[in-house]
């Protein structure tokens, strides 16, 4: 089946099963039921980078992530581009990406780059706005209101994303690296939905 193959894919690339580990936040059953084939009309799109400075076989990857939302308040995860970059790679992997998606931000976190971030993205051809952020609370921590809205059906992923999705039902920030592509999730749905005008209809 297409999930036996999923998790087949997770096994090979990733060198383990990957079984819901006991204490995490998210698990299989809650992103599997999270899963739509296509998204509605969109009122919001951003591109959001957890932007790794260096780019050698150590390096963290760069988390990137597409993400919107529907006049309704309903989040979609729509893309999952993270990988090994370098700046000058993930600048305009970005910058493509918030171009073809018409999103009308990119979200990035300035921790590990201050103002470098912004510079890389601005030589990528980016006119458009930037908004830097800034982690002064614990991963897990940021990670849990996203989490909850997980849990009450609010987020949904327009297709697979087995890479994401495994780094999700793994994440445990106190062991092992940084989870790129979670954090710059996090970002994304922090700028859509956990704003001071966020309501959702019933």
């Amino acid at each position: 089946t297409r999930q036996e193959n999923l998790h087949r894919y997770e096994h090979l690339f990733l060198g383990k099963w990957l079984d819901d580990a006991e204490g995490m936040l998210w698990n299989r059953p809650i992103i599997d039921r999270s899963r739509m084939p296509t998204a509605p009309e969109l009122q919001r799109i951003v591109v959001a980078i957890d932007p790794a400075v260096t780019a050698n076989m150590e390096s963290d990857e760069t988390g990137i992530i597409v993400c919107g939302k529907d006049k309704a308040g309903y989040g979609y995860v729509l893309e999952d581009l993270s990988g090994k970059y370098s700046p000058n790679q993930w600048g305009a992997i970005a910058v493509k990406a918030r171009e073809k998606w018409n999103a009308d931000c990119i979200v990035a976190e300035k921790n590990q780059g201050g103002d470098m971030v912004e510079a890389v993205i601005r030589s990528a051809g980016e006119k458009q706005r930037i908004k830097l952020v800034t982690a002064t609370k614990g991963k897990y921590v940021r990670a849990e209101p996203i989490y909850s809205l997980y849990e009450q059906s609010k987020i949904y992923h327009i297709g697979q994303f087995p890479l994401l999705e495994a780094q999700m039902i793994t994440f445990d920030p106190e062991k092992g690296k940084s989870p790129d592509r979670v954090d710059a999730l996090v970002w994304a749905f922090t700028e859509l939905m956990l704003g001071s005008t966020f309501n959702f209809s019933i």
